[in-house]
């Protein structure tokens, strides 16, 4: 066996991690492990490479790059609101991720307001800390102008994310709260979880019935979320949903979406479900 085929196991979750944080997409980023994978067997060198999670990063990374391209072009004619498509990272998960908070649902939906090249720089510098001279072959730069473009995108992820995260303690504590209060239909309950200017989105892409603009205003997030549980028999479950406490829906036994939330000053600002079907199958083997 090849030093290559030995040390791909480990350095795989990297290589996907790279990927999924630059595209925002399961589907994309399992493509682009594969196309690694089949480059790196190509590689007449590779044994000899020195640093050969550096070069797998680096090789997804031009990858993803091109991706990013088309599939913000997809996202032009996407019908409704756009949500990452998550990925479960519980003890069953089926793809590893090396989680930190560029993972996470609202880094990722932030991160798509950055130039691809800016996002690209952001997670290499943030995510892997790889050199900026590495960083310019990527892009295509000098490595004096991907030092600008890491810095100019920390400073819009920073002002598009003005408010603390809360620690893991007390989000695990407002989302319990969450959840009892959502099987009890506790209205009264479910206000006071919801910050005032709570918003709720909601991602159907064009395939099931969702909310085609964003509910902003913790009453009307209320009636929204439990009008449709009342409707549609939901039942939500707590499960590791990029590398955090999230919920899984349940209808009629079968996973229907996948809930985040963002969590500050001991409530949701932000609440999310993905509904499209396209964005599920990854998470299709949990059933409760």
């Amino acid at each position: 066996m090849s030093r290559f085929d030995e040390e791909w196991p480990a350095h795989r979750p990297a290589v996907f991690g790279a990927a999924y944080r630059i595209t925002g997409s399961v589907a994309d980023a399992e493509d682009i492990v594969q196309d690694v994978w089949i480059r790196a067997h190509a590689h007449d060198g590779i044994d000899d490479v020195r640093d050969l999670r550096a070069w797998l990063i680096t090789v997804a990374a031009r990858r993803a790059y091109d991706v990013l391209g088309s599939a913000r072009a997809r996202r032009v004619d996407y019908v409704g609101p756009w949500l990452p498509e998550p990925l479960l990272t519980g003890p069953d998960a089926a793809e590893p991720v090396l989680l930190d908070e560029t993972a996470g649902t609202a880094m990722l939906l932030v991160m798509e307001e950055l130039s691809p090249p800016e996002r690209v720089a952001f997670v290499l510098r943030q995510a892997f800390d790889v050199p900026y001279e590495q960083l310019a072959d990527v892009l295509g730069k000098t490595p004096a102008a991907c030092r600008q473009l890491a810095s100019r995108a920390r400073r819009k992820i920073a002002a598009a994310l003005p408010r603390r995260p809360a620690p893991v303690a007390e989000r695990e504590r407002v989302l319990a709260a969450f959840c009892s209060a959502y099987e009890r239909r506790d209205e009264a309950a479910l206000l006071e979880l919801l910050d005032p200017d709570a918003t709720y989105t909601t991602d159907g892409g064009g395939r099931v019935f969702a909310a085609r603009k964003v509910i902003a205003g913790a009453g009307r997030v209320v009636t929204a979320l439990l009008r449709v549980s009342a409707r549609s028999a939901l039942r939500i479950v707590p499960a590791q949903v990029n590398g955090r406490l999230e919920f899984l829906v349940y209808r009629d036994g079968g996973l229907a979406a996948v809930d985040t939330a963002e969590v500050a000053d001991g409530r949701i600002t932000a609440y999310s479900r993905v509904l499209n079907p396209a964005k599920l199958p990854s998470l299709g083997e949990s059933r409760r």
